[in-house]
């Protein structure tokens, strides 16, 4: 009798994980993330805060998360080949962006390399347009989800958790906009 429980409680499990698996593997790889909003400055102004990684701590919404991260930045300081990478706490893990591509005041390109908590690569890309003596700029994030990534999204809205984190930074970004506007 108990040997009989057990072994339908073990095909029970077994058809719940394999069910599990299943869904998991029909999720969509692809993912893709954008947000766009009007900073009031223009397009120099704002494409100045993006392209160079030495800015990105005073709007960006994960620099607020852990204030005592290890930033270290390389190669030049703004634009084409600029490295910043980071190691923080369990809210920002630890990676790395380069700047791929760089257009003044039109778009600024990286390659985002995730290592922790989990390893990913992914596309960010920066878009500048004028509108008047405003900016639209244009926050995307794009790449694709391993097996882990996939899982991950079934209990999580990711759109909804890294857009939310791309309109932080952009109220951030207003900010010091406002800010240095204000000095100059």
């Amino acid at each position: 009798m108990k040997q009989t429980v057990i072994i339908r409680i073990l095909v029970g499990i077994a058809f719940i994980l394999g069910g599990f698996l299943v869904i998991v593997s029909t999720r969509p790889a692809d993912f893709r993330v954008t947000r766009t909003a009007t900073i009031p400055a223009p397009p120099s102004i704002v494409f100045a805060q993006v392209n160079d990684f030495q800015q990105w701590n005073s709007w960006s919404p994960w620099a607020k998360l852990d204030p005592a991260a290890k930033n270290t930045f390389e190669g030049p300081t703004a634009g084409e080949g600029a490295i910043f990478a980071w190691a923080g706490n369990n809210e920002v893990g630890e990676g790395r962006m380069t700047i791929t591509e760089s257009r003044p005041d039109e778009l600024v390109q990286m390659k985002l390399e995730f290592v922790k908590p989990f390893e990913s690569i992914c596309t960010t890309e920066f878009t500048f347009k004028p509108e008047g003596e405003e900016t639209a700029v244009t926050w995307t994030m794009a790449g694709k989800n391993n097996f882990i990534g996939k899982a991950v999204s079934l209990f999580m809205d990711c759109d909804k958790m890294i857009g939310d984190q791309f309109e932080q930074g952009f109220a951030n970004m207003k900010t010091v906009v406002a800010t240095s506007a204000k000095k100059l």
